[in-house]
């Protein structure tokens, strides 16, 4: 078989394609294609992670909406895919590192793009500290010697023991990021794996210990609606965080778009099957979960949640075993979020949108991946989890702000979308993914779904933001001063500073001689001056 005719050649003919592709956007080829279709597929869902985020929230959406917080499932799952079907057209057009920014920069300009992408940056740095503290809720229920500061009863035990534990992660994921696109690929991958088939088994294991019907669990709010002004919609609306905080970061299989062969048409799949697959796989384990555990009053389904549910319902042996499969899945989150974020910093470094853009930017000739940025959020995420050592709403807290940023990033990009099908400048990339008439009203939907949600998450609610010691105002409002503070003070430095030096950096510039680039991108270098006459 010929090299030219061969899988080698093929390979090399789509990779040549994919760089021709990157370059009409600007940019110089520098990042290394390995990652095939099961790769970009299990980064959106290892992002998602079923296990790690149904296990991590279930007690908080029991707690606060009992039982029926079940109906926010599919309530998030519809308002996400329209969010997912808009990025699927962009994932199509620009299959880029650091989407969310790329695509907030191309539909809104190099104004809205910084802000999208800092906002996002942040949030992904929030995230990957977030996602590290559910070793805390997992990891001591299966054993008690995981709980290494104090013995688990004092106020701040778990707290504390939960910035250990998640910083001990972040340390693991920032090397395993550093070295290469390449072996992070090959863990998520297994990890993917391994965490599908556990959920599925869980499901199947739950499934044959039914003891009540939907009717009976589905309806059941514990009477939490009592004494509120929006009665039970209320407690439902606060429970929904335990949903929103799961289905989100499918936008991961498109910012690996450098990195993946044939991104347009592969990207788009990936984006609507990791989503589909989460709901579906999520929707039965909590299903299933509601209608097998021995008693539906236990207390301890507000406190213990997925984790006690499985282990009364399987016993501790079985039990255990799941929750080790939760416990990679965990792992496997994190470096999904990390490499997601580590996209994310390269593309507005090498747009020099950051300072020290160069640095950042630059690609380890080794390992061809950017190993400053990966050592960067992984201290970061450190720093944020040490802040809050001593702070028992640390789970509540950090969740919620980090999610509430990734809606405000989706916003920046969905919302100059739909601008620019209002004034009809937006076309789908010919032959790629397209929603075709349904363009706008999903559009439209997929605004109104994400400034809801995010102002429903934001709203100054004690039992997230301030649920124990006095109560103080700032710490009510927190969502809104420290979203505020970071999008505020962001926006001020690019505006007095950093947005007079942007522009793609010379080592990461795609030539004229080498081929065109996108006239769409802001970011652009102007054309070269015709020769002087004569």
């Amino acid at each position: 078989m010929s090299r030219t005719t061969g899988p080698e050649g093929r390979a090399a003919r789509d990779s040549s394609h994919d760089d021709d592709a990157l370059g009409e956007l600007g940019y110089r080829p520098e990042l290394r294609r390995t990652l095939g279709n099961f790769h970009t597929f299990a980064a959106g869902i290892s992002y998602i992670s079923i296990l790690t985020g149904t296990f991590q929230l279930f007690y908080f959406g029991v707690a606060f909406g009992g039982p029926a917080y079940w109906w926010s499932w599919p309530m998030v799952f519809c308002g996400q895919l329209m969010v997912a079907l808009c990025f699927c057209e962009l994932a199509a057009r620009y299959p880029v590192a650091g989407s969310v920014y790329n695509w907030a920069k191309r539909m809104g300009g190099p104004h809205v793009g910084w802000l999208g992408g800092w906002m996002m940056m942040t949030a992904t740095m929030v995230t990957l500290s977030a996602v590290a503290l559910a070793y805390q809720i997992t990891l001591p229920q299966i054993d008690d010697w995981f709980q290494f500061v104090g013995d688990g009863s004092g106020r701040n035990d778990q707290a504390a023991n939960a910035v250990l534990l998640g910083s001990v992660l972040i340390l693991f994921s920032t090397l395993v990021n550093a070295f290469g696109v390449r072996l992070m690929a090959r863990i998520n991958s297994a990890g993917v794996f391994i965490e599908l088939i556990a959920a599925v088994a869980l499901i199947i294991f739950l499934g044959a210990h039914i003891t009540r019907g939907p009717s009976t669990a589905l309806t059941e709010t514990y009477g939490l609606g009592s004494g509120r002004s929006l009665g039970y919609f209320g407690a439902f609306l606060t429970a929904s965080l335990a949903s929103a905080y799961v289905m989100y970061g499918f936008d991961t299989a498109s910012s690996l778009g450098e990195e993946s062969h044939n991104p347009g048409r592969n990207a788009p799949r990936a984006i609507l099957r990791a989503l589909v697959a989460s709901f579906l796989i999520g929707a039965f384990i909590l299903l299933f979960a509601l209608l097998s555990v021995p008693d539906l009053n236990a207390e301890e389904l507000s406190t213990g949640g997925l984790q006690y549910v499985v282990l009364a319902t399987l016993g501790e042996t079985v039990g255990e075993i799941f929750l080790w499969a939760v416990v990679v899945a965990i792992t496997v989150c994190v470096l999904a979020v990390q490499a997601a974020g580590i996209r994310l910093m390269f593309a507005m470094a090498r747009d020099n949108n950051l300072p020290a853009g160069s640095t950042l930017a630059r690609v380890s000739p080794r390992f061809r991946t950017p190993v400053v940025p990966a050592v960067l959020i992984g201290v970061v995420g450190v720093v944020i989890l040490v802040v809050n050592i001593n702070q028992p709403q640390i789970f509540s807290v950090i969740t919620s702000i980090a999610i509430i940023m990734i809606y405000v990033a989706y916003l920046l990009v969905t919302v100059p979308m739909l601008l620019r099908r209002l004034r009809g400048d937006w076309q789908p990339r010919e032959g790629a993914f397209s929603l075709g008439r349904w363009g706008l009203p999903v559009n439209v939907a997929a605004v109104l779904w994400g400034a809801a949600m995010s102002l429903n998450l934001a709203w100054p609610r004690a039992e997230v933001y301030n649920a124990t010691g006095p109560q103080h105002w700032y710490l009510r409002w927190g969502a809104f001063l420290f979203i505020g503070v970071v999008a505020l003070g962001g926006f001020a430095y690019y505006w007095f500073v950093q947005r007079h030096r942007t522009g793609v950096l010379a080592e990461h510039r795609f030539e004229a001689q080498e081929g065109p680039t996108d006239p769409t991108d802001p970011t652009a270098p102007p054309p070269p001056p015709p020769p002087p006459a004569g």
